[in-house]
């Protein structure tokens, strides 16, 4: 398969599109961000990287994060993890408080924020320094020890999250959070400003298309199993609710962040990640799912 040649026809046909789509400004720092970036990395499991625009430009990973801790928290803990919060598609928008009334503080699935606050509430009970342990293992899955936080993103969202307080406080009330609100909202904004290239993510992510090994050099992140859990929750999960839309339209999992990036993965053989900060109405990056879906049309090939 011509990856780079297929990369290159994404990138006129983008050229020739017109974004309708508005970047995020519910975080202040993330509206600064030039709507007119794009970057996109394919990694292929034999053949290594691909890749064009503006790739190796880092961003505000925001809910992309959220596969990784829900990795490092399955990599510590076993399913006694999925007592607290559910794997189903939440059909609702990714900052829900009337769905989790209904189901007395047990979130849909571990991607929208109230199941991602359960799963920062659960590392926090289980590692000695959730923040550094959290940037340690991506450093570990990126062989990349210079990935951190962007601090400005940081103190912006900490000053306007008001309603991941209020989803913490309603499921503290249901016994559903055991740490601090203030030390595990900390903790969830913390892994949400950690910024990485559209090629760091693709990194990252080989393990969830490699059986839970890095490529660099075969260590087993997770086992083969809880991997394929992961991608599962991803198809069905991954793109608040937009899921079945992005299944419909590129058919591989993956997860979407407010930044602008998603990352997807065809395991067996490649990750991909693709940054364009204007996003739909549904909060998921406009242009990075039509090269996503231009992706799969044009290699013919997807998960189904």
């Amino acid at each position: 398969m011509n990856y780079q040649a297929i990369l290159n026809q994404i990138q006129e046909e983008l050229n020739l599109k017109k974004s309708t789509g508005t970047v995020a400004s519910y975080i202040p720092e993330l509206a600064k961000v030039s709507p007119d970036k794009f970057g996109m990395n394919l990694y292929c499991i034999n053949s290594g990287h691909y890749h064009f625009g503006n790739s190796q430009e880092r961003f505000s990973i925001q809910s992309i994060s959220k596969v990784f801790a829900l990795t490092l928290a399955m990599s510590l803990i076993d399913d006694s993890l999925f007592e607290r919060v559910d794997v189903e598609p939440s059909g609702d928008p990714f900052n829900s408080l009337v769905q989790l009334e209904y189901e007395q503080g047990i979130p849909r699935n571990p991607f929208i924020n109230a199941g991602a606050l359960v799963i920062s509430d659960i590392l926090i009970s289980l590692l000695k320094n959730p923040k550094k342990d959290f940037l340690n293992f991506i450093h570990t899955i990126t062989d990349n020890t210079t990935i951190d936080i962007n601090k400005e993103v940081f103190y912006s969202e900490k000053k306007y999250s008001h309603r991941n307080a209020a989803l913490l406080n309603l499921m503290k009330s249901f016994g559903n959070i055991k740490n601090d609100i203030e030390t595990v909202l900390d903790f969830y904004i913390f892994q949400c400003a950690v910024e990485m290239s559209c090629k760091e993510l693709s990194t990252a992510f080989m393990m969830y298309a490699n059986q839970g090994r890095k490529l660099s050099d075969n260590q087993q992140i997770l086992s083969p199993q809880k991997v394929k859990r992961i991608n599962a929750i991803m198809q069905t999960c991954g793109f608040y609710d937009e899921a079945g839309e992005f299944t419909f339209r590129v058919g591989l999992p993956g997860k979407s962040g407010v930044g602008g990036g998603i990352t997807a993965v065809h395991p067996g053989q490649y990750t991909v990640t693709v940054w364009s900060p204007p996003l739909n109405p549904k909060g998921n990056s406009e242009l990075g799912m039509f090269a996503l879906e231009r992706l799969t049309t044009l290699t013919g090939l997807s998960i189904f």
